[in-house]
């Protein structure tokens, strides 16, 4: 018995002695030490009667404007491993994946969603690190990969960011009164009820290809935790290598938060970056030339519109630039059943076949186009679509060819 005790004790202080000396080999951890910029206070002029891309908001007053390019600032900065990047991310900078034709734009960089498919209905795999890959990390030791368990794999492109304040803008009830009570050509659509981190209410999401965010607060949030691995105060746990906990305390030595909250302001980097795709500006409109002009009436007939709602009305705002201003969205913010083209990936609201009904406005500038970037062209886009917009195409498919032209023509106007 004695001897039984003994053996006991002696492997119980062998295992204290190894979980004391693994702690020792845990690497001290250190505040984040994040890049700081002089804040703008004479912000440059802006010519309204020729808005570009990138540009902001017609009508904001000067604090809004410099609060605009310190928000820029925060968006064009390149991460680093001290100020919390990581310890896996897929790029170290906003501004790597949203550049063109101007920061805050469209990118061609996809990241990689995975999950598994049974009987039972989708798992994302969390437990594997899913559904989100990241493929960069601070260490070879941490790389990412899609595990055997998953039996769907699905690539993200990189949306343009213009007029995200706008869109954050417009009241639930515009878009609720576009879901339709009577298929149209087997279309309906339905919204999307997120949890929102920021405000901590059920609203009606409203951006990312799912419509898997409410608000632009968020949505930078969600894209400095998962998208760099930056931890703020809405999304304030790292995630894990293929969700490997003892890999992410042996590699995370930055103390989370990382985007730490100015006591005196009570804002951080999130809040700053949320600024500026506030204050961005829509993507400016073309004047319709003869062929376009024609190319709208196509648009309508061939049932386009029914989805790509054309306009929308922002609500009431205290902010002047966001009051009751038209949005030339395209989208009906909706989430629907895409059939093939769905990405076989559910996320909050949306099922496997859903997408949120994609933004038309500044086409001409977003290439390559559907969710994955599979489009190189808009027709090659426009014959893929399926599900509920699968009538639409297939008028589409009965256009001449000078009635094609003229859809393109307005569709590289808007």
């Amino acid at each position: 018995m004695k001897a039984t005790r003994l053996t006991s004790y002696l492997a119980l202080l062998t295992a204290c002695s190894l979980e004391t000396h693994a702690v020792a080999q845990m690497p001290p951890r250190h505040p984040a030490h994040r890049a700081q910029h002089p804040p703008h206070t004479t912000p440059p002029p802006t010519n309204a009667a020729k808005p570009q891309f990138g540009d902001p908001l017609p009508g904001l007053t000067r604090a809004q404007l410099a609060a605009f390019l310190d928000g820029k600032d925060d968006f064009e900065d390149t991460e680093t491993e001290t100020g919390g990047l990581g310890p896996i991310f897929n790029r170290s900078s906003c501004v790597t994946c949203h550049n063109a034709p101007a920061t805050g734009g469209a990118g061609p960089i996809n990241v990689t969603r995975f999950g598994r498919t049974d009987g039972g209905g989708f798992n994302p795999l969390t437990s594997l690190g899913g559904s989100l890959q990241q493929e960069m990390e601070i260490s070879p030791a941490l790389h990412e990969v899609v595990p055997q368990e998953a039996n769907v794999v699905a690539h993200r492109n990189s949306t343009p960011l213009f007029g995200l304040g706008l869109v954050e803008a417009i009241p639930d009830d515009q878009i609720l009164q576009n879901v339709r009570r009577t298929p149209m050509d087997g279309v309906l659509g339905k919204v999307a009820r997120v949890a929102d981190p920021a405000t901590g209410k059920m609203l009606i999401g409203r951006f990312g290809w799912k419509a898997q965010q409410a608000t632009v607060l968020s949505f930078a949030g969600d894209a400095y935790l998962n998208e760099m691995g930056i931890t703020n105060r809405l999304f304030p746990v790292e995630n894990a290598p293929n969700g490997n906990a003892q890999l992410l305390a042996q590699y995370d030595t930055v103390v989370d938060p990382e985007d730490v909250v100015d006591p005196t302001t009570g804002r951080g980097d999130i809040d700053r970056v949320a600024d500026f795709m506030r204050f961005l500006g829509a993507p400016p409109r073309l004047p319709l030339s003869n062929s376009a002009a024609v190319g709208r009436s196509v648009f309508q007939n061939t049932g386009c519109a029914v989805c790509h709602v054309p306009l929308m009305i922002t609500g009431p705002h205290k902010i002047a630039a966001l009051d009751r201003q038209e949005v030339w969205l395209f989208s009906d913010l909706l989430l629907h059943d895409m059939g093939a083209l769905g990405d076989g990936i559910a996320q909050s609201a949306a099922d496997v076949r859903d997408m949120k009904t994609a933004p038309l406005w500044g086409l001409r500038a977003s290439a390559p186009y559907l969710h994955d970037g599979r489009a190189q062209t808009v027709d090659e886009a426009i014959k893929a679509h399926d599900g509920e917009a699968k009538a639409s195409k297939e008028r589409y498919l009965r256009l001449n060819k000078q009635q094609v032209q003229q859809l393109l023509d307005f569709l590289m106007s808007i």
